[in-house]
């Protein structure tokens, strides 16, 4: 899926009710971290009024206000909606200032389940609604095609939802380009399209073609030495679908295991363990190969979300990680991508 909707030239509002400090602001965080478009405010009645960095950590000089009506002296032209609720679906009390930023003229950016195009037919010139989970036209299933390339394809995997498998393959994305390697992101779920104005909504895809979906995005970026293939869900939790399509449709080369320090078990589900981190790399590399089916990938490093723990404690648990698995451990999010692009440099 492409878009030229979103672009540098736009200036953005993020709808992000209790987002800002709660579990559900993933998309509208990752799009602060790393959107190209200007953000010049957010919306979140909680903790409107704090800064940026008292709320998310993320240090920018955007301010927060309470309501839609709030942003527009800031002036923006688009809405993006950056809460991500359980099941991607468009809450009620949300819905009236979406239609205050459509009476004032701005865009939507909409990742959740709910289309809202068909909701407002008729809009002002220059005015659009990218509603962005829509399946794409022309699916197959997959063939394993990828496996004919010549590109190193680096899978993201994780311990959980929400551990930051886009964030890593972003990083890494980064500091390949910031070496000179040829290198492309592939987005898969709505943060990741924001981002890269391209893409493939994986949930949004019928099972039967997931799979070939990603083979299909795969396949289109194989002109790239290093293609950095955007992680979803995980084996280990029983509600996910996405990882086994990925793993089948971009037959990674290489994974990074993806891990939010000191989990013990899946989000919400504590009678679920999250394995010996060993364990998992084996679970993901036995997964890879099929048995033999397939050539099958190594994990090569570890990514460790690290997130609210000071800088000390940090790095005692990237160097507890690292000393457990034997693998090179790093939070590119703190240190930056090179570290853990070293690894395969080394690998290859």
């Amino acid at each position: 899926m492409k878009t030229e909707y979103l672009t540098s030239n736009n200036r953005v509002a993020i709808l992000l009710h209790e987002g800002c400090q709660g579990t559900g602001g993933k998309t509208g965080l990752s799009y602060l971290r790393y959107g190209s478009a200007p953000v010049v405010a957010v919306i979140d009645g909680q903790t409107a009024g704090k800064t940026l960095l008292e709320a998310t950590g993320i240090d920018k000089n955007i301010p927060i206000v309470a309501d839609l009506k709030s942003t527009l002296p800031y002036a923006p032209d688009v809405l993006l909606i950056g809460i991500a609720p359980s099941g991607g679906i468009l809450p009620d009390n949300w819905l009236l200032e979406i239609k205050e930023a459509i009476a004032a003229g701005l865009s939507i950016v909409n990742g959740l389940h709910s289309p809202i195009a068909p909701l407002f037919p008729v809009l002002k010139p220059e005015q659009w609604i990218w509603d962005i989970r829509q399946e794409p036209a022309g699916l197959r299933v997959g063939k394993a095609r990828a496996l004919e390339l010549s590109c190193r394809r680096i899978l993201t995997v994780g311990t959980d939802m929400s551990v930051g498998k886009m964030s890593t393959a972003i990083e890494l994305h980064r500091a390949a380009n910031a070496a000179r390697i040829k290198s492309k992101f592939l987005a898969t779920g709505q943060g990741g399209i924001m981002i890269a104005g391209a893409g493939i909504p994986l949930d949004a895809v019928r099972v039967d073609y997931a799979a070939g979906a990603i083979e299909a995005m795969v396949l289109e970026a194989a002109d790239h030495d290093l293609v950095f293939i955007e992680g979803q869900g995980s084996l280990l939790h029983p509600g996910s679908t996405a990882t086994l399509p990925l793993m089948r449709g971009s037959q990674p080369t290489d994974l990074i295991l993806v891990h939010r320090a000191g989990q013990i078990h899946v989000k919400d589900l504590p009678l679920i363990p999250i394995p010996p981190l060993k364990a998992v790399i084996e679970l993901y590399e036995t997964v890879a190969k099929a048995g033999g089916a397939f050539p099958g990938a190594k994990v090569r490093g570890i990514s460790l979300n690290t997130f609210g723990l000071t800088l000390e404690e940090a790095q005692r648990a990237i160097d507890s990680v690292s000393q457990e698995t034997g693998l090179f451990c790093s939070d590119v999010v703190r240190f930056g991508g090179g570290p853990l692009l070293r690894v395969f440099a080394s690998s290859s």
